[in-house]
């Protein structure tokens, strides 16, 4: 009871601590462990404005079913940007990585083909920061790194449990883009239209962390003698508050250690603290300079 409990917790606040010295791999194949603790971190990663928001939905579904009525569901712009985008990510994350680790020796080659998409879709899901895993991270080919870094980087929800730039700002950044291809004077993101504070919010956290994490790398290569794809793992793995490493944490120096801390308090609160100030700023300005255009490419 006591393990149960405690992996359940850790799972939906996207912890990662697990009190077995292999975190799950023992459990690769076990669906007992591996989907009720992949539904309870999916669930605390999607943000508690989503939850809340579903939770009001279903009340109105049982008060309309009671009354033999039609419900009428009227979903926020953030609810489904944030499902639609987590579940795209989430399908090809569980995907690619299954893909690019189904021979491999050290991760999913030896199992069988049931607990390989097992491994895969935990492989999938885990990295949105949540920190559990149950094949050999260390043992991961180089480009299932990057794809993990991608993950993480990006993150879960906005207000939950998960780190990362979440998947709102990615989507926003992703319709900006969307809409400078197709020359639009505005963003429009499935029948609303986005406010340039928005956006400008989204660009100016995504900028921000990347240059935290290509620092804090920047700095880790310095003081050690791991590769690059390790030392970004590291950083990419602090940032997005997940917790997973390639094995190398404990050889890292001090002063290594000591970026990293700092990196995560950054990654855990850096975001969140920096949109609020943005989006509470709002500062007339009481003239505007003549326009010029620099070439842009």
């Amino acid at each position: 009871m006591y393990l149960g409990v405690f992996h359940a917790v850790s799972a939906f606040n996207n912890a990662g601590f697990a009190l077995y010295s292999d975190n799950l791999m023992s459990f690769v194949g076990d669906p007992w462990i591996i989907v009720p603790i992949s539904a309870a971190l999916v669930t605390g990663s999607l943000g508690f404005p989503v939850l809340f928001e579903l939770a009001r939905a279903w009340r109105q579904t049982m008060a309309t079913a009671a009354a033999r009525a039609r419900p009428r569901w009227r979903f926020s712009l953030h609810l489904r940007i944030t499902l639609i985008t987590y579940a795209a990510l989430a399908v090809v994350g569980v995907v690619a990585l299954t893909v690019s680790e189904w021979t491999n020796p050290g991760t999913l080659g030896p199992l069988s083909v049931h607990d390989k998409l097992l491994g895969g879709l935990f492989a999938g899901l885990s990295p949105r920061t949540a920190g559990f895993n149950s094949i050999d991270i260390g043992q991961m080919s180089e480009g299932s790194l990057l794809i993990t870094d991608v993950l993480m980087f990006i993150g879960g929800g906005s207000a939950g449990t998960a780190g990362g730039i979440k998947v709102a700002t990615f989507a926003v950044l992703g319709y900006v883009i969307l809409s400078e291809i197709r020359g639009e004077p505005s963003v429009h993101a499935m029948g609303r239209r986005l406010g340039q504070d928005v956006q400008r919010q989204a660009i100016t956290v995504v900028l921000l962390a990347v240059g935290a994490v290509m620092a804090a790398t920047f700095a880790l290569l310095f003081l050690t003698d791991f590769n690059l794809d390790q030392v970004l793992f590291e950083s990419v793995s602090a940032f997005a508050t997940v917790g997973l490493s390639t094995g190398i944490t404990a050889d890292i120096p001090d002063a290594g250690q000591l970026i990293l801390i700092v990196l995560m308090l950054l990654g855990r609160l850096g975001p969140i603290t920096l949109a609020s100030a943005l989006a509470v700023r709002d500062r007339a300005r009481r003239f505007e300079l003549p326009e010029e255009r620099p070439i842009v490419g």
